[in-house]
């Protein structure tokens, strides 16, 4: 299936969507999910048009790949949330539970987190 640029996360990249913004380098965007599963859930997406992990690790740069986990790193340094933890969490495909076809990660902190999988 290829990379629809209608999803949500394309609009919001393109700014015909609002974000709240807590991070945006030339690779990434991070901003706070609109419906937050825990007292700070933010999104980390890459720029580039990747559906998801699996399509971004082939056919991102090494330089794209590198810089968005180095982004992710910054984005917990941004949050505070280094001393007491953070969860990162991508879901891909529909059995993982994607609900959006651009890769991205959630990052889930302020609060304990609970199990991995219920």
């Amino acid at each position: 299936m290829p990379y629809d640029d209608q999803n949500i996360f394309a609009k919001i990249l393109r700014g015909e969507i609002p974000c709240k913004k807590v991070y945006e380098n030339e690779f990434v965007l991070a901003f706070h999910d609109i419906n937050p599963q825990k007292k700070i859930h933010v999104l980390v997406i890459p720029k580039g048009h990747y559906k998801d992990f699996e399509d971004f690790n082939q056919r991102a740069s090494d330089k794209e790949i590198v810089e968005f986990n180095k982004s992710v790193s910054e984005v917990v340094k941004v949050l505070n949330v280094q001393a007491t933890g953070y969860r990162i969490l991508s879901n891909i495909g529909s059995d993982g539970g994607q609900e959006v076809p651009h890769l991205h990660y959630h990052i889930f902190a302020g609060e304990k987190v609970g199990k991995m999988v219920s």
